[in-house]
C-alpha cells in the first residue's frame, strides 16, 4: 500500500488501514478518545486489546476510515461484533460473525452524544461521573447500574440547573448559587 493512501496502523498487529476502507473500533469510551483512538484492521486484532484493557462489556464497531487525508471523522457502517464473555474470547470469528447486528439507532445516538458542548449546544453533554454514581449504587444496595441511567440523570441535571439559573436571574444575580436549587 502507498504510503500517500495509508490513514493510520492497527493498534494491535501495526499493519496500515487504507483510507476510504473498513476498520474495526472499540466501543468503549476509553478507547476512542482522540489521544488513545485505538483502530483494528480486523475483529481478531480487536479481540487481542481486550485482556489488556479488561472491558466488562465490549464490542467491535464496524466503521469506514475518511477518504482523504484532510477529512478526519470517520463515518460509521452500522455494524457490530460482540464478544460474548466480558474481558475474554469465548467465541470464535465464525460464532461471532453471526452476533453481527445493524446499529440504526445506536450509531445516531453515539455520534449525537459525541457533539461538542457550545453556549446553546449543551443537550448531550454528560453531567455526572458514572464510575462515582456505579460505586454509590452498588455500595447502597448492591445493585448493578444500566449505562442508560446516567443519560436520564444528567436531563435531570440540566432541568435542575436550567430552574436554578432562571431563580437568579430572577434575583439579578449573574452567578448561581445553592440557594437557587432549592
Amino acid at each position: 500500500m502507498e504510503p500517500s493512501a495509508v490513514w493510520r496502523p492497527c493498534s494491535s498487529c501495526k499493519k496500515a488501514i487504507g483510507l476510504n476502507s473498513v476498520y474495526w473500533a472499540c466501543n468503549v469510551s476509553t478507547c476512542n478518545r482522540k489521544r488513545t483512538g485505538l483502530v483494528f484492521c480486523s475483529v481478531e486484532c480487536w479481540d487481542a486489546h481486550l485482556p489488556l484493557y479488561n472491558h466488562r462489556e465490549a464490542w467491535a464497531i464496524e466503521s469506514r476510515a475518511p477518504k482523504t487525508r484532510e477529512t478526519e471523522e470517520a463515518a460509521p457502517v452500522r455494524s457490530t461484533v460482540s464478544n460474548g464473555t466480558p474481558g475474554k474470547s469465548s467465541k470464535s470469528l465464525s460464532e461471532r460473525e453471526k452476533f453481527i447486528l445493524g446499529l440504526d439507532g445506536q450509531a445516531a445516538e453515539n455520534d449525537e452524544r459525541e457533539e461538542v458542548m457550545t453556549e446553546g449546544n449543551a443537550e448531550k453533554e454528560v453531567l455526572v461521573v458514572a464510575s462515582k454514581l456505579k460505586n454509590y449504587i452498588r455500595g447502597k444496595s448492591g445493585m448493578n447500574t444500566s449505562a442508560a441511567v446516567i443519560d436520564v440523570l444528567s436531563d435531570k441535571v440540566r432541568e435542575l440547573c436550567d430552574q436554578a439559573v432562571e431563580a437568579a436571574k430572577r434575583d439579578g444575580r449573574k452567578t448561581v448559587m445553592d440557594r437557587d436549587f432549592g
